[in-house]
């Protein structure tokens, strides 16, 4: 058995494909009816499809989980995210763990949170 995929439940499909797009460079694989996969293996549900199979309440900014992403220039990601997203909701901003890691934490528009560090 594999994982394949990691699945998010998003409000606006177009605005959270141009998101991903825009900040990490993902593309669009395939796009089916209510769902997107995108490379690196996120896939998008929309949350009227993730209602209709699951019958539950999406729960945004929930902090159980998050999606990370590594970057080298941390400090030019932090300005492309501030100028193309200036509203961006941060859960932690730009630090420096005490292992020497740089990271920065934020909400996508649909409240599901990401972690983006310098490499390891």
């Amino acid at each position: 058995m594999k994982l394949k995929n990691i699945l998010i439940v998003v409000k606006d499909m177009e605005r959270s494909k141009k998101f991903y797009h825009e900040l990490f460079g993902l593309e669009t694989i395939r796009d089916f009816d209510g769902n997107v996969i995108l490379t690196e293996g996120l896939v998008l549900q929309a949350e009227s499809t993730w209602r209709k199979f699951l019958d539950c309440d999406v729960i945004p900014e929930n902090n159980s989980c998050e999606l990370y992403f590594e970057e080298k220039d941390l400090k030019g990601f932090v300005r492309k995210l501030e100028t193309l997203y200036p509203s961006v909701r941060y859960v932690t901003p730009l630090m420096t763990h005490s292992w020497g890691q740089k990271v920065v934490r934020f909400y996508d528009p649909d409240g599901n949170l990401i972690e983006v560090g310098t490499p390891m």
